[in-house]
């Protein structure tokens, strides 16, 4: 059994920082999974916000670019990303996410597991 847990988020004030971690149990990182994490937005679709793909590179939705970065531990089970420059447009819950099948893939669909999200509020 799957399992992701997801840890770290909070209320912060826009400009501040924030660090989340995803713990993976039932499963060990490797090379058949890639890790992302999504957000969602009340009234909003779930959206992409940083990945790995394929090639162990990464990708990133255009509003976090240079702010976000996304990293693993495989050692570990853990995937991370840490948040600076917070806006208040961030405020969502996060949700960390693994994919076998569909690296790259910014569709939430093809992820097949998925924890329960930590909720971040951003306030201006």
């Amino acid at each position: 059994q799957v399992q992701l847990v997801e840890s770290g988020g909070g209320s912060v004030q826009a400009g501040g920082s924030l660090r989340l971690s995803c713990v993976a149990s039932g499963y060990t990182f490797s090379s058949a999974y890639c890790m992302g994490w999504f957000r969602q937005a009340p009234g909003k679709e779930r959206e992409l916000v940083a990945q790995f793909i394929s090639d162990g590179s990464t990708s990133y939705a255009g509003s976090v670019k240079g702010r976000f970065t996304i990293s693993q531990d495989k050692d570990k089970n853990t995937l991370q990303l840490q948040m600076t420059s917070l806006l208040p447009d961030d405020t969502a819950m996060y949700y960390c996410a693994a994919t076998r099948y569909w690296c790259g893939s910014v569709d939430p669909g093809r992820y097949n597991y998925w924890g329960q999200g930590t909720q971040v509020t951003v306030s201006s």
